[in-house]
């Protein structure tokens, strides 16, 4: 009996292997594509939320392949999620308060698309993307929600990866000063259960500044967050973010039409009512260091 029982633990074994070898046949096809252009192999990759965690890991280290620049393969990265399902605050830490996934390729929200596109253009596998995220998106490096970069505009401030440009790119004389205490609402109570606070002092760029020759200032690959005085009062900076690519297009995840796109950013801030958001802050992208 043991004999037999051993026998068929191999074929099963064996079978699973057989399957997993097909399963995995389509994404070595296209990591043998080599002929193509670089945004034809983006474009003729299976989306990643189709793929499974170790199917994306197959096909990261093609990623350097076709971009061995930083910036260039954070913008490859950026594109290859477009048409990804949109849904709000959908990062944890895997406990409670929030059990959700430390990261995600299934659905994004604005800052989970940045973010994502910071970590996994910096990784060969999906391990080292979780890891990663971890260092940008955690203060001292370890997982929890209470030092979690909750507040855009603070991680713009003093995260060493996402670095605030906006000063450099005018004037300071032509943009918005904003002092205020992050997290804390007009009634003295916190916005977020964080016992943290942060008085800080903001500057942004106005609407009146934001043109063509604004724009053919901003690197190739750039973050853009985008200030929103309503919600001061609440000790919140920043209404949204995205990724600029080109001086033109701008890459984030849309709660307006469901999903991450990709679209002329003149045309999406600028509506025939008035513009959508009071201001930009810029920030540029830098790797990790590697131990």
């Amino acid at each position: 009996m043991e004999i037999k029982r051993k026998k068929e633990e191999g074929r099963n074994k064996e079978r699973g292997e057989k399957q997993k070898f097909f399963l995995l046949i389509p994404f070595y096809l296209f990591l043998l594509t080599g002929c193509l252009r670089s945004d034809d192999w983006i474009n003729s990759l299976p989306k990643p939320w189709t793929l499974s965690e170790e199917q994306v890991s197959i096909i990261l280290p093609q990623f350097y392949e076709y971009y061995p620049d930083f910036h260039d393969r954070l913008r490859a990265f950026a594109l290859w999620q477009v048409g990804k399902p949109y849904e709000i605050f959908k990062l944890g830490e895997e406990v409670e308060p929030d059990p959700d996934p430390i990261i995600r390729l299934d659905v994004s929200d604005c800052t989970v698309h940045v973010l994502t596109s910071l970590a996994f253009s910096q990784s060969k596998s999906w391990e080292e993307a979780r890891k990663n995220m971890i260092a940008i998106h955690y203060k001292n490096g370890q997982p929890s929600y209470k030092s979690r970069w909750h507040y855009t505009s603070d991680r713009i401030q003093e995260n060493p990866y996402t670095i605030n440009i906006t000063e450099e790119l005018l004037n300071k004389d032509l943009l918005k000063k904003m002092d205020i205490t992050l997290n804390r609402k007009e009634n003295g109570n916190e916005f977020l259960d964080l016992d943290w606070e942060k008085e800080t002092t903001i500057y942004f760029i106005p609407n009146e500044q934001i043109n063509k020759k604004l724009l053919s200032n901003l690197p190739d690959v750039c973050g853009m967050a985008f200030v929103k005085k309503a919600y001061f009062k609440t000790g919140i900076v920043i209404a949204h973010e995205g990724i600029i690519i080109d001086q033109k297009n701008l890459i984030h995840a849309s709660s307006e039409y469901g999903e991450t796109v990709n679209i002329d950013f003149s045309e999406y801030y600028f509506r025939d009512d008035g513009p959508l958001f009071d201001g930009l802050m810029i920030f540029s992208f830098h790797q990790l260091e590697k131990e």
